[in-house]
């Protein structure tokens, strides 16, 4: 099952997928999964993207998908789209600090002559940037809860020992 993370900045969430079982979905459907996954993997960077201000990360899923499969009769654009998507993972990668991502060039050969394997290793990386994208969301909830904390110590504890020592608006009326 797929675990949905937000995606700061955007209302858009992104998906950890488990890799096997997209090579499994896409061997199963004889290749209709991994027209959509594709969809939504480059729809979710590009989410990721516009939440950083930048275009690296592609603006439109959907001319990616075209070229995946309406451009195959023209040969040239898979391979471009491929490369491409490599490169915007890498930018997604970079952004959220989720390491270096995986080399363009190797990733389109892979997709070439192996493509489970290209599939496998580009949604084990883009895993890594949403996970990294995940624990950025996690830790500025944490933040804020913190400074209203730090800044209480106007209200005195009973165990401070200068507290208990002077008398309270309700001892002094008394």
């Amino acid at each position: 099952m797929a675990e949905l993370v937000a995606i700061t900045g955007t209302p858009a969430t992104a998906k950890i997928r488990n890799p096997l079982g997209v090579i499994g979905l896409t061997l199963i459907t004889l290749g209709v999964y991994y027209i959509f996954w594709y969809y939504f993997v480059n729809r979710e960077m590009k989410d990721l993207g516009e939440a950083r201000g930048t275009d690296e990360c592609g603006d439109s899923p959907g001319t990616s998908v075209v070229a995946i499969t309406l451009g195959a009769f023209i040969i040239v654009p898979p391979f471009v789209s491929h490369y491409n998507a490599f490169k915007r993972m890498n930018a997604a990668s970079r952004l959220t600090g989720a390491g270096e991502g995986f080399d363009a060039g190797l990733g389109l050969l892979l997709w070439v002559f192996l493509s489970p394997v290209a599939v496998y290793l580009f949604q084990m990386n883009l895993n890594k940037v949403w996970e990294a994208q995940r624990g950025a969301v996690a830790a500025a909830p944490v933040a804020a809860i913190d400074t209203p904390v730090a800044a209480a110590p106007a209200a005195a504890a009973p165990s401070d020992p200068a507290a208990a020592s002077e008398p309270t608006s309700d001892e002094t009326q008394n």
